[in-house]
Parts: structure tokens; C-alpha cells; sequence
């Protein structure tokens, strides 16, 4: 807006302004005089731009955007803990009773026991915000003394840990929230409300499907994969809690039944038969190509939400193939044994499951 406004633009509107009888040269009294306020009106030009930039939400960033966003009522979402399982053993394999609090270490994050889910079983909240707690699968050390502790290992994710909201995604719904108005009950207002608790990525919202009041959410979690039951009980608990349904005790309005599942996942198989480079073989791609479709559903899943039928495209899965090193070219490509493309239920993701090369 003001890049034209140069401390030599700015010389030279003042300098038009003195009588051509004075000398205006570079280094004359007049010039000299001139140039010291012409530099701090350039220095004011440039932060009155980075002003107008924190003052509009499409191009504040950092805590201006989250000012910005708070005065419509978008708050940033907060880093989140993960919340894992845990499983303890004593020399003889049986569970090893853990005293809540016990606090492990596993990689480099630290880890505190907070709750018994069965014998030798046990939740562990992460001490460290984030979706770095999500990471660490495998033994866990402890920090406490454990008595008759002889094993202990981290393995399952119940509720994913969250980063901070980026500046991306707290934009995208300061903006959404301009053209969907959230209202007692719209389905704006479920998807605004159910994605802001820990451990969800997004929703689907089904009204009355199955009679008047009734509400179907769909979630997935924040890894863009299937939720644990634990989440899902969470979520159920934080909008309308199980034995006093439709009672308005949790986020749901008063009236409304809501039932709160999860995606699930759909094992695809993909075969193909592969050309491959001078000296290529399977062998030596097979860990890329694997690679390249699980990046390809994991962009079908982070775009679930956003679409009735997610299509898995045997054009896209040829042309991820092909930009793995090695490979020249792909033909006869299925999906679960056809050569068609595959449309997955609404509540259904993709999960990678055999691929084979050479049918």
C-alpha cells in the first residue's frame, strides 16, 4: 500500500517544495536538513503498512490474529495433552499394579500414570503439549520406583495430542464463521463445537437421522484416522451425555438426542505390475511405493469431512506410483481386486493394506 513511499520518493516531494534559488544538491545545507526526517518518514511508512496488515484477519498472524479472530468469538484451539495406554508386567508376565501418578519416560517425553483401564493396563497423559506426545511407541523407563516392575511398554493412542492451532486453520475458521452462522443446534454450530475438543480433527453432522431431535456426529480423530473408543466416549460425554440424552447437560442444545460414532477404517489392496528403470527392481521400490499411496489416503482422509463420498482414483494411485524413482511405468491397476475406482461409505477412510506388483 505505501511501497512507493521510498526515503528517495519522499526526498524528492520535499525538495520539489524548496525554491529552485537554493542549492537542493546531495550534501547542501538544504538537502541535509531535509534528509533526516525524510528517513524517519520512510522507517513510519513501512510500519504503518506491517499496521494494516495486523489489523485484517486474511493477513494477521501470530497473537494480532488471535485478537482478531477473539472478537468475533474464534478462539485459538490450545496445544492439547496425548493421552496413551500403557501396558505393565511383573516377572512372571501378569499385570504390575502402578500407583497413579507414576511418572515414565519414554523418548523424550515424559509421561505420568492417570488412570486404570484393567490389571497391568493403564493410561499415561503426556507432560508435554502437543502431537509430539503421540510419537513414542516402545518401552517405557521409569522415573518413579515402581515395586516388581519388570516390563513396561507405550502402544496405543487414545486421544491424540493437538499442537496449537496454526495461523492456517484459526483463519480458515474465522472466515467460515462469516459465511456459516453457528446458532443453537445448526450443524455450524455442532462442527465448530465437537472439532474444538482435544483429540478430534473434524465432523460430519447427520440431523435426524433417525427421527425429529435426533443427531448423528461422525468424527475423526486429529492423526486424520479412526478414534479410539475412549474418544469417542469423551466426545459422547462432552455433547450429550449417555443416560440423560436430549437433557441439555452437555454442549447439545435441550431436545436434542445426539449419538457420537467414529469413522472407520477400510483395508484397500492395491496390485499393479511395475516397469522399472535400468537395474530397478521391486525390491528396491516397494517401501517408496508403499509410502506414496499411504501419503495419497492420508490426503483422502484429512479431506473426509469435506465431502459426501471419498473416491479412491486408480488414475491418482498410478500417478503417485510413477513419481517414485525408478519406476518408467504402471499398468493394470486395481483396487481390491477391480480395475475400477473405489467409493467408500461416508463413514469410512482408507488404510493401506497389501500391495503387490506383478499381477
Amino acid at each position: 500500500m505505501y511501497e512507493e513511499m521510498t526515503f528517495e520518493a519522499i526526498m524528492e516531494r520535499c525538495l520539489a517544495r524548496v525554491t529552485s534559488s537554493v542549492d537542493k544538491r546531495e550534501g547542501s545545507i538544504i538537502y541535509d536538513a531535509i534528509a533526516p526526517a525524510a528517513a524517519e518518514l520512510a522507517i513510519m511508512y513501512i510500519e504503518l503498512a506491517y499496521l494494516v496488515d495486523r489489523a485484517f484477519p486474511d493477513t494477521a498472524t501470530g497473537e494480532d490474529l488471535t485478537k482478531k479472530c477473539r472478537e468475533r468469538g474464534v478462539l485459538r484451539a490450545a496445544a492439547t495433552y496425548a493421552i496413551r495406554k500403557g501396558y505393565f508386567e511383573v516377572a512372571d508376565g501378569t499385570g504390575c499394579n502402578v500407583a497413579l501418578g507414576t511418572r515414565f519416560s519414554g523418548g523424550d517425553i515424559n509421561f505420568a500414570i492417570t488412570a486404570e483401564i484393567a490389571p497391568g493396563q493403564y493410561q499415561l497423559t503426556a507432560e508435554t503439549a502437543g502431537s509430539v506426545g503421540n510419537e513414542y511407541v516402545g518401552t517405557l523407563y521409569p522415573i518413579d520406583y515402581v515395586p516388581d516392575l519388570a516390563a513396561a511398554r507405550m502402544e496405543d493412542i487414545l486421544i491424540p495430542g493437538e499442537d496449537e492451532e496454526s495461523d492456517d486453520a484459526l483463519r480458515a475458521r474465522y472466515f467460515g464463521s462469516l459465511e456459516s452462522q453457528a446458532f443453537g443446534g445448526n450443524i455450524a454450530d455442532y462442527k465448530n463445537k465437537v472439532e474444538l475438543l482435544p483429540g478430534v480433527g473434524a465432523t460430519k453432522v447427520i440431523p435426524a437421522w433417525n427421527g425429529g431431535g435426533t443427531v448423528k456426529v461422525l468424527i475423526i480423530n486429529s492423526e486424520w484416522g479412526a478414534p479410539s473408543a475412549d474418544l469417542i466416549q469423551r466426545v459422547q460425554e462432552a455433547i450429550d451425555p449417555v443416560g440423560t440424552q436430549g437433557a441439555g447437560l452437555g454442549l447439545a442444545p435441550i431436545g436434542h438426542t445426539v449419538t457420537v460414532e467414529g469413522v472407520t477404517s477400510s483395508t484397500i489392496n492395491v496390485s499393479f505390475s511395475l516397469t522399472f528403470g535400468s537395474g530397478g527392481t521391486w525390491a528396491g521400490v516397494q517401501a517408496a511405493a508403499k509410502t506414496a499411496i499411504q501419503n495419497y489416503f492420508a490426503e483422502l482422509s484429512r479431506a473426509w469431512a469435506d465431502t459426501d463420498t471419498l473416491i479412491i482414483r486408480i488414475s491418482q494411485i498410478e500417478t503417485r506410483i510413477l513419481g517414485v524413482p525408478g519406476v518408467v511405468d504402471i499398468i493394470n491397476t486395481k483396487i481390491n481386486g477391480s480395475a475400477t475406482n473405489l467409493s467408500l461409505e461416508s463413514n469410512k477412510i482408507p488404510a493401506l493394506g497389501v500391495i503387490t506388483n506383478g499381477t
